[in-house]
């Protein structure tokens, strides 16, 4: 910046004896500056000045030019290294936020947070804010090269540039906060409604609902180009006021200095000089006033990017991965009471239950019972509001919750797949050069996938398609069961996974992980209590509770004993 603030000084001095030289070169030849150059060169007649300055003007306009250049491909990597900066650090400390922050606010504003706000602030703030400073510092190397020229006119036409923006910066300001909100605003709801309208296509082709999901884009659309086209017109408009300004003036200047005697003669240079800097200057004071409008307009997006920014990291973050804690005799639930916030009801209260390792435990209840929650919690993914969860009578805290982890594999009710191979999917979060092709194809056996991958053309190295939309619902949920037996897991847990598998596939899973080892605790959610007639024990949850722990015979047989009362009831009244 401070190297092309010179080269402008260099450019605005070098016009002045060129074309002084063009139209009274006598002048310039006599002139005590001049002689040193004379001398060097060994001139002997004013002409022969005209092409060593012409030659010296041109250096000083390719120099000046180099140097702009320069400072603009320096400026623009470091905005965009610095928002690559932001966007990666956004990402990465909401990865690692826990999961209650992630249940509580919406994937639209964290999206719009990573991808669109934070170019914001490059193209906001942090550009602008570097041409900020680089026009400040032009614009005092341009000023000093006038005023060295004329002072008066220099600082009349400075002072007069610089009042006409002050005045729109102060007419304009309110209005660019609006913009800056409704920008920041919209931006989100954009990402959200293309979401949800892509999200739920299925059921949107059915409907026929292609207008209203149009229409709630459109609503949050309009409103951001609306918003972007003020603050765009905004920041560019004043520049052709100030350019009509600045040639009144140069007019008004030459016609002064016609009137005086040699007028002509002292004008050109003067003019020359004058018409330059105004050259320079004009967009430069454009430039500063650009840049200011586009942080105005920028702020509440600023604001939104460093609150992200602001996410707490967790101490494990830059340590190696957590070795598993020991875990050899039970997991214990003791006194357990948990809420999502202060304002919503509680989910438990006052719950406590053993589970030894190497037992395979089902969980039933109504819906809304508790029963995932239960299980992030056991997960250490949720930390009970009061109460605590330990492993062999340690309690599990934040220093060793991810060694907790470490046994853990979990396979959802809605499988999460990525656009890549089924290799990729079941070794999912594995960089693909470190995965390992026959424990994931083992992991598929036991799944009951392998056959039917086998069959495709490209087998294990086949696409699945954006959330797995080219596989069947069944095979999904069988991959997500490969997935968490590659891990090698001894604590597997299962919510409503096996519910998309046909009765035969489900039992052939299940056997096939029951075969596993002894040492495998295994803990599954599911509708259909057939689901869990192996299960050591069934856990069945309702109002904040344990309602009854047992066995599969003997919730079958107090369920038959329950109809049967039912019946008779019911037969007794009629």
């Amino acid at each position: 910046m401070i190297l092309a603030s010179f080269a402008e000084i260099l450019s605005i001095g070098a016009v002045l004896p060129f074309l002084a030289v063009l139209t009274a070169p006598a002048r310039i030849f006599h002139h005590q500056i001049a002689q040193p150059l004379i001398h060097t060169l060994r001139l002997t007649t004013p002409k022969q000045l005209l092409f060593p300055l012409t030659i010296a003007f041109g250096i000083a306009a390719i120099i000046s030019g180099v140097m702009r250049l320069i400072l603009l491909w320096v400026s623009t990597r470091l905005s965009f290294a610095t928002g690559a900066d932001l966007s990666i650090s956004i990402y990465r400390r909401t990865l690692y936020q826990p999961y209650a922050v992630h249940v509580a606010r919406n994937s639209s504003e964290i999206i719009n947070g990573i991808s669109s706000k934070s170019n914001g602030v490059i193209y906001s703030t942090i550009t602008p804010l570097m041409t900020l400073i680089s026009s400040s510092l032009l614009l005092i190397t341009i000023l000093i090269a006038l005023i060295s020229v004329d002072p008066i006119i220099a600082l009349s036409a400075f002072g007069g540039f610089g009042l006409i923006y002050a005045c729109i910066i102060k007419i304009t300001q309110k209005q660019q906060l609006l913009n800056s909100q409704c920008m920041a605003r919209e931006s989100t709801q954009v990402i959200k409604s293309l979401q949800e309208g892509m999200g739920g296509i299925r059921d949107v082709l059915i409907d026929g609902s292609q207008a209203a999901y149009c229409q709630i884009y459109r609503n949050a659309d309009q409103p951001l180009r609306r918003a972007q086209g003020s603050s765009a017109f905004i920041g560019s408009s004043p520049r052709y006021a100030i350019e009509a300004l600045g040639m009144m003036l140069i007019a008004i200047l030459a016609y002064d200095l016609a009137k005086q005697p040699d007028g002509i003669a002292k004008a050109i240079p003067v003019l020359g000089a004058m018409a330059l800097g105004a050259q320079r200057l004009l967009p430069v004071l454009q430039q500063a006033y650009s840049a200011w409008s586009g942080i105005q307009g920028g702020q509440v997006g600023l604001y939104d990017t460093l609150e992200l920014l602001d996410q707490p990291l967790p101490d494990y973050v830059d340590q190696p991965p957590a070795k598993p804690i020991p875990f050899q005799s039970q997991i214990g639930i003791k006194n357990l009471t948990f809420r999502y916030t202060s304002q919503t009801p509680l989910v438990f209260k006052n719950l406590d239950l053993t589970i030894k390792k190497g037992n395979s435990i089902g969980f039933i209840g109504v819906t809304g019972s508790g029963k995932s929650t239960l299980l992030d919690i056991i997960m250490g993914l949720l930390s009970p509001t009061a109460g605590t969860l330990d492993i062999d009578g340690h309690p599990i805290t934040t220093s060793n919750n991810r060694g907790w982890q470490a046994h853990i594999a979990h396979v959802p009710q809605a499988i999460f797949l990525t656009d890549s191979t089924i290799e990729e999917n079941i070794a999912f979060g594995v960089p693909i050069n470190k995965i390992d092709r026959q424990r994931v194809k083992h992991a598929a056996q036991q799944a009951q996938i392998a056959d039917i991958i086998e069959t495709w053309p490209k087998k294990y190295k086949t696409y699945v398609g954006e959330r797995g939309i080219r596989l069947s619902g069944g095979q999904r949920q069988r991959i997500g069961i490969a997935r968490a037996l590659y891990k090698q897991a001894d604590v597997i847990i299962f919510d409503e996974a096996t519910s998309a598998l046909d009765n035969e596939t489900e039992q052939a899973v299940m056997q096939s992980i029951e075969t596993l080892g002894q040492d495998l605790t295994i803990l599954i959610i599911a509708h259909r209590l057939t689901t869990l007639k192996n299960c050591d024990q069934i856990v069945e949850l309702a109002d904040g509770g344990i309602k009854r722990i047992g066995t599969y015979k003997e919730i079958v047989t107090n369920e038959l004993k329950t109809d049967e009362h039912t019946r008779s009831a019911l037969a007794t009244q009629h």
